[in-house]
């Protein structure tokens, strides 16, 4: 074994978890956007995305646990667990330290979610979009791939249609509200017409 090897686990296992991450908030939003016009069918996209998200959650933890056991830079627990306190490169590990906490969250709500109100399962589910950017400018500050041309123009472009589907889920939204917000009827009509002078 290469004395490398925990520190290529923990590069490799953190660009894996970012692409499962991608692919996770890319299924949810095809699902609630509905552009895939119900092929496949939406039971099977919602169990690729829970499936994606937790497999996410696994490659973060082998993410931190061959930061841990890599012998170079000799991470504590604090520094892997706790936001700030890391000295390499405090920001961007913060960062990555609250996207793995908001990842938590939105994992353990989702097994939950039978036993949640629905506002609070959902409330709890958009935590994906923060989720998804700090992992995304974890990855391009931190990493020390970062680099790599293609990992940079494969995230931006991942970025690109995480941004355009969540667009039109906000279109789609939008457009929801109105056609299933409920009529106003005459009086109502009067009351709210602006009393003329």
């Amino acid at each position: 074994m290469t004395k490398h090897f925990w520190w290529y686990t923990a590069r490799s296992s953190g660009i894996v978890a970012l692409a499962l991450l991608g692919a996770s908030v890319l299924w949810g939003l095809a699902l609630s956007t509905k552009v895939l016009r119900g092929k496949p069918r939406p039971n099977w996209i919602l169990d690729l995305h829970r499936f994606l998200g937790g497999l996410a959650l696994i490659f973060v933890g082998i993410h931190l646990v061959g930061l841990f056991l890599d012998g170079f830079f000799k991470f504590t627990l604090a520094e892997l667990l706790v936001p700030g306190v890391m000295k390499y490169h405090p920001v961007a590990a913060a960062w990555g330290v609250v996207a793995f906490y908001l990842l938590v969250a939105i994992e353990l709500t989702s097994l939950a979610r039978r036993r949640l109100s629905k506002k609070m399962w959902r409330t709890t589910h958009y935590l994906s979009f923060p989720l998804f950017v700090l992992s995304v400018v974890h990855s391009l500050w931190i990493g020390t791939d970062r680099h790599n041309p293609l990992l940079r123009w494969g995230v931006i472009a991942l970025v690109f249609v995480v941004a355009g589907l969540t667009f039109e889920r906000i279109r789609k939204a939008d457009r929801h509200d109105l056609l299933t917000s409920p009529p106003i009827d005459a009086a109502a009509r009067v009351r709210r017409a602006p009393v003329e002078r």
